[in-house]
């Protein structure tokens, strides 16, 4: 599935090699060549996945790292750390500030690409293709369908990415604002409320086959799909 990733790297040649080969395997690539330029992007939309170079002008890849790990808001954000540097060491220290994997340049595009899927098949499941299941009701990201036993299921879009992150995040309890961050994204500005009325319509959607109990009402933290209905 095609993500949106922040190359965040300060030699032109290089940065337009990454995003070639990312935007060839259909990703969507924003850039930055500095740590102030890739701040100004995060704070505009929260990409889904951060390739940080070491080495940057005014700030490191590690400091920033370290504040994105220091934010709520960017916390959850799965980061590759690109670097000339090999030493064991620093693959410590880059990988101890937060970073989900560490890639020694130079690298080829397979195994970064490679890297990218394993890293999001780990932190944001709801990025790849993979299709998910839990208790007979399966979801296809490839052929966008949501079937249980072979009979397909009719959902809207909205409905269709409010339960792929469910699947794909099960027994967690998510509030509002979290939900609407990752489904919506936290750069759309609807209300709270909306995600209580795409919860109904999910559940209406799921309720002929009894799987509307999946998705349970946490009292005051908001909503958890679990497979102990």
């Amino acid at each position: 599935m095609p993500a949106n990733i922040l190359l965040v790297e300060d030699e032109p040649a290089i940065q337009e090699l990454i995003a070639f080969n990312l935007t060839q395997a259909g990703h969507h690539v924003l850039r930055a060549g500095s740590a102030e330029a890739a701040h100004t992007l995060i704070n505009s939309a929260l990409p889904d996945l951060i390739l940080l170079d070491w080495m940057l002008p005014g700030a490191s890849g590690v400091d920033i790292a370290r504040r994105l790990r220091g934010d709520e808001r960017t916390r959850q954000i799965p980061i590759i750390m690109l670097t000339a540097r090999s030493d064991e060491q620093d693959k410590v220290v880059g990988l101890e500030t937060g970073a989900d994997d560490y890639i020694t340049k130079p690298f080829s595009p397979r195994e970064l690409l490679a890297r990218i899927k394993a890293v999001l098949r780990r932190r944001a499941p709801q990025m790849t293709d993979d299709a998910v299941e839990v208790n007979g009701l399966r979801l296809d990201p490839v052929t966008h369908r949501v079937s249980v036993g072979g009979q397909p299921l009719d959902l809207g879009p909205t409905e269709f990415r409010l339960l792929h992150f469910f699947m794909t995040h099960p027994e967690r309890v998510h509030s509002r604002t979290q939900l609407l961050d990752q489904v919506w994204g936290d750069h759309v500005f609807v209300e709270e409320r909306t995600v209580d009325v795409h919860i109904r319509r999910l559940r209406s959607a799921l309720e002929a086959t009894s799987h509307d109990a999946l998705v349970q009402t946490v009292r005051g933290a908001g909503y958890r799909f679990s497979k102990e209905a």
